[in-house]
């Protein structure tokens, strides 16, 4: 053999083992979502709540402290999260909803680098074909809540095989009814919780709030279940995890509106040997912005169609910005006894929150009126309470125009709207949003009214697409059951 020959087929051969040896550096990917967590309840950001792996994990990694997303409502959020895009681009705007067709999801980006890419928990998103996620069963059923075996046995078998994963771990917690974290429970006084200034203080608004804080201590649990994982199979090291909070609880002036307590959420990163521990960063990133982040840390080129734009940057230290302004909508079409339509559109700086109800005379409402404490929050109303009929009024009946000093009024309780001095302000901002809603296709009530359009039955869909792709039974008993069930 020539020494030509020779070296043409040890550089094809080195070439190989190269590409090789770059997948098997390539980092694995662990996204970890709450359910219905207000940020500002987290331990590291301030709050009540006890979260010690969470908090733990911020000593580790970075903390950003203006996260947020497009929608205080799950099932929009969660579809912003997988395609990168905003809702009405993607179709999938109201809540119990789905994306376009056309439409692609992170698998698809990620599954082309070689990763196993897998779902564990809730879902809330569809169709099947945008979202083909390796996803969890337990007994031939496909999951709805972490399930932490399939979980470990993903993990397990990426360390055997060296093969990446990107993992999303997805927790039903701290969503309603309150009833998961009754362990921790006596971790918190009745008595000595504090409320926040948009709460009524009666005995069963702390009561209520006592359980969702010990709910916020179960999820952080689930989060630390997950860590043990990846420290005992060794891939801690090369393993960029995230974990959010998604949009906040369902106490009034948090989830399904444009409020920061709604749309706002936490967002840790830990990834050794690229983001410095310890780490806090004031960049303004968006939940859409976590694909091509994905992507890129994949070493794949994120799609220019995607709406997010990666912050590897922010990561990895090298820039301190990211976006000067975010956005917020929202669509009360699929919400629990919501009215018939209620159309909200925001837009936040660093410094301001403009958020325009695009139909200030209709009544907003949810199926939080009917909860003990809601009541107890108009029987305090009615006995003459200022604050109390103030929050309850400001409940079911906004004002068109709301401006906010979010450094200022952290809590949005004063709007600035109307005061002449910040018309400049206001007109800014509301030619962002408007700019804003024309890229995306916005038509604001009309696209509210068209709502409708975009909601499907997705659990009859995932229940057919589960029935067709459970596992195969691994004995005869399991086969049985299976039959039973079907």
């Amino acid at each position: 053999m020539s020494r030509k020959r020779w070296m043409i087929g040890w550089l094809v051969l080195m070439s190989g083992v190269m590409g090789w040896a770059a997948d098997v550096q390539k980092p694995n990917l662990v996204f970890i979502i709450a359910d219905d967590c207000t940020f500002r309840d987290i331990g590291c950001y301030g709050g009540q709540a006890h979260t010690p792996n969470i908090d733990k994990l911020a000593t580790e990694g970075m903390r950003f402290t203006r996260c947020f997303q497009t929608s205080a409502m799950c099932s929009p959020t969660r579809h912003s999260l997988y395609t990168g895009l905003y809702p009405v681009k993607s179709g999938a705007y109201p809540n119990h909803t789905f994306a376009k067709d056309h439409v692609k999801s992170i698998v698809h980006y990620l599954k082309p680098l070689g990763y196993t890419v897998a779902l564990s928990g809730k879902r809330h998103i569809g169709p099947v074909s945008v979202f083909p996620f390796q996803y969890s069963f337990n007994k031939g059923k496909l999951e709805t809540v972490i399930n932490m075996d399939a979980v470990d046995g993903l993990i397990s078998e990426s360390a055997q095989s060296d093969k990446p994963f990107a993992l999303f771990a997805c927790s039903k917690e701290p969503h309603e009814p309150w009833d998961k974290g009754a362990e921790y429970r006596s971790r918190y006084d009745v008595d000595t919780i504090k409320l926040r200034p948009y709460m009524v203080d009666t005995l069963e608004t702390r009561k209520n709030f006592r359980d969702y804080l010990a709910e916020v201590t179960f999820f952080d649990n689930e989060v630390g279940q997950i860590l043990v994982m990846l420290k005992k199979y060794g891939l801690e090291e090369n393993t960029l995890v995230m974990v959010v909070s998604e949009q906040g609880n369902q106490f009034p002036f948090a989830k399904w509106t444009c409020y920061d307590s709604g749309l706002q959420s936490i967002m840790v990163v830990r990834w050794p040997d690229k983001v410095t521990a310890g780490s806090v960063t004031d960049a303004m990133v968006e939940y859409v912005d976590v694909c091509p982040t994905f992507v890129e840390a994949a070493g794949g080129i994120p799609a220019p169609v995607l709406d997010g734009k990666s912050f590897m940057s922010v990561l990895q230290g090298k820039a301190d910005q990211h976006k000067t302004h975010v956005f917020g909508l929202q669509t009360t079409r699929g919400i629990h006894k919501g009215p018939h339509h209620y159309p909200i559109r925001s837009v936040r700086s660093e410094q301001y929150k403009l958020i325009l109800n695009l139909d200030p005379n209709a009544k907003f409402q949810n199926n939080i009126v009917n909860s003990d404490w809601f009541i107890s929050w108009q029987q305090t109303a009615e006995t003459g309470d200022t604050h109390a009929k103030v929050m309850v009024n400001r409940h079911f009946t906004r004002p068109g125009v709301e401006l906010y000093d979010v450094m200022g009024d952290p809590y949005e309780m004063t709007n600035l709207a109307g005061d002449p001095q910040y018309d400049k302000v206001v007109a800014d901002l509301r030619n962002r949003l408007e700019g804003w809603m024309d890229s995306q296709g916005d038509k604001g009530m009309e696209t509210e009214l068209k709502a409708f359009e975009r909601m499907t039955s997705g659990n009859k869909e995932f229940k057919a697409w589960a029935k067709a792709n459970r596992p195969k039974p691994k004995n005869q008993a399991l086969k049985k059951n299976q039959q039973k069930q079907n």
